[in-house]
């Protein structure tokens, strides 16, 4: 799968997020008003200013009940910038709040007037910062993949529990109401057993060769490196000033884990909720039988289902014994016993995407047995904000987005080590045939540690 076209669907989806915001992003009335008294509106910290958490917070700011109190960055263009977005909106809507600008996180997390934060760093900083701003009381909306090791998932879900805190992992595929109505489908037995299941995304991480260049003026490099191993700058990590594109450290597993992590951590959660395996997971990971292929490792369940990773098709497709389901952003297709029930993957058609999601709801999806969280709206944002307020657990809280990192991260491990791994998924622990268990740490360098 090129991984361009995977970069502009993201693009579409900010655009998207970024025309919302143009208008009052307003929260039902039941959750937040737009005529919230100023003591009872949700300060919320943005910690990392890049492109995605520009459109996150553009649209975070425009609630009426939400104060951006804080943004936060290694780098002082960006974090500038950031701050410079919300003051210039909050003077055209004649507010008078104040945005401060942080270059170390700790000074976000030590704040007690800040109720949220919103992460959206490279994939390396997110435990140490997610778990940093659990145990200060504060809840946290964080980018997808949650965490970069398999250790990590498990701390983050003791720090959540342990603090009683509200977490969403950024995993808005969840709140798109095509990936809903596949995976009821699915779980409601209407295309039989499932048989298989591909999940389409890019390659996995390789380690960082990058050359060094000058370094960036105003960029912290020590602190953009925090955890990671040290290395010389390189403005593919780090991209100069404000930028609009989404950095390619994510192909560096000391940073991120390749597309495994990134697209493969929207459509893999959509394989683990399909097959109700959001509590649970894979029993074997396979490496694929060429050692030098980027695709072709499988996650084998213990009813014998695998999901392998191909790079074709749509993002996610499930075949059963008596029909198949087939889904990505914007699109979606269901067969059942022969008989097409919903089919939208191309805008030529003659349909909509919002006309065969009807359908299925309207038919095969009237009152299922087994019905899955529907997010409000569709918003995975107000979703979040919505369980701030009930204080019930969001569409992909803490168990969801570490387990569906996990997957992750156990595929990456077998196409750099190329062998099976035996897993547990009670305990997140290998089993028969074994991986070392330094494989489920990420090794923190510089003093650098889970609080």
């Amino acid at each position: 799968m090129n991984s361009l076209p995977a970069r502009q669907d993201r693009r579409s989806f900010l655009k998207a997020s970024l025309a919302a915001g143009a208008a009052p992003f307003l929260l039902p009335g039941r959750v937040w008003s737009a005529e919230t008294a100023p003591s009872e509106k949700l300060r919320m910290a943005f910690i990392g200013n890049g492109i995605q958490n520009g459109g996150l917070m553009r649209t975070f700011m425009t609630n009426e009940g939400v104060v951006v109190a804080a943004v936060c960055d290694a780098d002082k263009n960006r974090r500038e910038n950031a701050q410079k977005v919300v003051q210039d909106y909050y003077q055209s809507k004649g507010r008078t709040e104040k945005v401060d600008a942080c270059k170390d996180f700790r000074e976000v997390t030590a704040r007690k007037d800040i109720d949220a934060v919103c992460i959206a760093t490279p994939d390396h900083w997110h435990a140490i910062i997610t778990v940093a701003a659990l145990n200060s009381g504060k809840d946290v909306y964080c980018e997808k993949p949650l965490v970069h090791s398999i250790e990590e998932g498990v701390a983050v879900i003791d720090a959540v529990k342990r603090n009683n805190r509200i977490l969403q992992t950024g995993s808005m595929q969840r709140s798109s109401k095509e990936f809903r109505a596949a995976c009821e489908v699915v779980r409601n037995g209407y295309i039989g057993d499932v048989k298989s299941v591909t999940c389409s995304f890019g390659v996995p991480a390789v380690d960082c060769d990058l050359p060094e260049e000058p370094l960036e003026p105003g960029l912290d490099w020590e602190l953009w490196q925090g955890p990671a191993p040290r290395r010389g700058y390189n403005s593919i990590l780090s991209p100069r000033g404000v930028h609009n594109h989404f950095p390619l450290w994510r192909l560096y597993r000391e940073y991120g884990g390749g597309y495994v992590t990134d697209w493969g951590a929207h459509h893999l959660d959509i394989a683990q909720w399909a097959l109700g395996m959001d509590e649970s997971g894979p029993v074997k990971v396979l490496p694929p039988s060429d050692p030098k292929a980027t695709h072709g490792a499988q996650l084998v369940y213990a009813n014998g289902v695998a999901v392998t990773h191909v790079d074709h098709g749509l993002g996610v497709e499930i075949q059963g014994s008596e029909g198949s389901v087939r889904v990505d952003r914007g699109k979606i297709e269901v067969i059942v016993k022969g008989q097409t029930l919903a089919s939208f993957v191309d805008k030529s058609s003659g349909t909509s995407l919002d006309r065969e999601v009807a359908k299925l709801d309207n038919t095969l999806l009237k009152d299922p047995k087994v019905r899955l969280y529907r997010t409000e709206k569709g918003n995975h944002l107000v979703d979040f904000l919505t369980s701030v307020r009930s204080r019930q657990k969001p569409c992909t809280h803490e168990i969801i987005g570490a387990r569906s990192a996990t997957v992750c991260n156990l595929m990456n491990l077998v196409y750099q080590h190329r062998k099976p791994i035996g897993w547990n998924p009670a305990n997140f622990t290998f089993a028969e045939p074994a991986g070392d268990p330094a494989w489920l740490k990420y090794a923190y360098q510089n003093g650098w540690k889970l609080a």
